[in-house]
């Protein structure tokens, strides 16, 4: 629906280095929902972040939220980026895959 939705995996990145690259990420796609997933030492973590003239339609606090129950973990932040942190580094692929379908979901409703 013209939205734009990056789901990647970034194995051995650090919290705040994932942070720094979603911002970067979001910079380059301009207008989009961008979700990033490391595993360092069996911990997983994530960043959510939506550019800013998408917040009226999609939350990255909602979003994380709903990521980070794939990978046995919570987490929450502001409307433009949140994280969050799991320990079953196994459920990452599924929730990458959540991403995708979630954006859908909201543009549907």
């Amino acid at each position: 629906a013209g939205i734009k939705v990056l789901a990647a995996r970034l194995d051995g990145v650090d919290p705040k280095s994932l942070r720094d690259t979603l911002d970067q990420l979001k910079d380059k796609l301009g207008s989009g929902v961008v979700v990033l997933a490391a595993e360092s030492d069996g911990k997983v973590s994530l960043a959510a972040g939506v550019t800013k003239d998408l917040t009226d339609r999609f939350k990255a606090g909602d979003l994380i939220r709903e990521v980070a129950a794939q990978v046995g973990g919570k987490g929450g932040g502001r409307p433009d980026m949140a994280q969050a942190g799991g320990n079953d580094p196994a459920g990452i692929p599924a929730a990458l895959e959540l991403v995708p379908r979630w954006v859908q979901e909201r543009i549907q409703a």
